[in-house]
């Protein structure tokens, strides 16, 4: 499952089993700071592979204040035992937001501030995973008018000399899907690498492409097929929400196809809510929930016919995106035959082919 995740072939998949059977777990510690613990709450109901597995297998939990047996200073001498006897190897998970103002004083634990923990605790890590939008970019905590200062991960790095070059994953969403987390750790323990990253530090394979891109409602979208509002006949036929403030269109995530915990329907569309843009800082708890979004990807191809927002079939001006690419694929393989017959022509008639690579 982790490999698929990850678009890998069959053989990833072998390489993968291979290093859980025969490398050393692994050492994770797992920090808390302005979060509600949903990040964690997802983790602790995935099945492939099951929690006990994912503990007692494939990474060694070293700290995490949800999980741990230990309290108080037993729990804190755990983590700086780990973190002495693992400097520079072990992974670093993040969740929630850090604040800033008041010198850090809104979240502290064990008598140090979240923003003395991180930097303690990061500096000496092999790499840092910053799990959901709070520890990614701020998240709720971050609203307007963001007292507390809240901030994710990156930017606290960023403006720290020391921390600015040390390797920084983001895994935004409310919560973060727990199988990107755990395909993230496979790739880095098989490997000893992390998964190619976007310039916002996101896994490409979960955040390579927008949640429009892959929605089970898309072609209601192509046809001009909308729920108007909450409860009406289209709403009811499982229309596309675009209408009704879905945030799809330009919110990059994989929920869409790598659903949370095996559950098709634990996402918003698939209860029948538009998607709120929950892992992209200007959308998610930034945008009004019905406020309509901007689509930035898969525009109206030169093929695809016109649509008109006027006359309450379209979708606002733009984009038959999967049949326009249909047809533009058609038309590029009749055009690619076409050369491909003249070019059989030109040789038949004794004339030499022309130069250049296949179509």
């Amino acid at each position: 499952m982790a490999a698929a995740t990850l678009g890998l072939p069959h053989r990833a998949a072998a390489e993968m089993v291979e290093a859980v059977l025969t490398k050393k777990r692994p050492p994770v510690i797992w920090l808390h700071f302005q979060e509600c613990t949903g990040c964690t709450e997802s983790l602790l109901r995935t099945t492939h592979p099951s929690l006990a597995e994912l503990l007692l297998e494939l990474i060694s939990l070293d700290y995490h204040e949800t999980l741990l047996a230990a309290a108080g200073h037993q729990a804190e001498a755990a983590l700086q035992a780990s973190m002495a006897a693992h400097a520079g190897q072990y992974i670093c998970v993040v969740e929630g937001a850090i604040p800033t103002a008041a010198n850090g004083a809104y979240c502290m634990i064990g008598g140090r501030t979240a923003l003395e923990m991180l930097k303690d605790v990061g500096s000496k890590a092999a790499a840092v995973v910053a799990i959901g939008s709070c520890a990614s970019w701020g998240g709720i905590p971050s609203a307007a008018p963001n007292p507390t200062g809240a901030t994710g991960v990156p930017m606290i790095f960023a403006d720290d000399p020391a921390l600015k070059d040390k390797p920084v994953v983001t895994l935004p969403g409310c919560p973060a899907n727990p199988y990107n987390l755990l395909s993230t750790v496979l790739n880095f323990l098989t490997w000893g690498k992390l998964p190619a990253l976007d310039d916002l530090g996101r896994p490409k394979f979960a955040y390579g492409q927008t949640i429009h891109e892959n929605c089970p409602r898309r072609p209601h979208f192509d046809a001009g097929r909308f729920a108007e509002k909450f409860g009406d006949d289209g709403h009811k036929a499982g229309y596309c929400l675009y209408k009704l403030g879905c945030k799809g269109p330009e919110t990059y995530a994989n929920c869409s196809y790598q659903h949370f915990n095996e559950v098709p329907g634990a996402w918003p569309i698939g209860v029948g809510h538009p998607c709120f843009g929950c892992t992209e800082s200007k959308v998610g708890f930034t945008k009004p929930l019905h406020d309509t979004a901007d689509v930035l990807r898969v525009l109206p191809p030169d093929q695809a016919p016109p649509v008109n927002p006027k006359g309450g079939e379209g979708a606002d001006g733009f984009a038959l995106g999967a049949a326009g690419l249909a047809l533009g694929a058609l038309a590029g393989a009749g055009v690619a035959t076409a050369v491909r017959m003249r070019r059989a022509e030109d040789i038949v008639d004794g004339d030499p082919p022309s130069g250049g690579g296949a179509s």
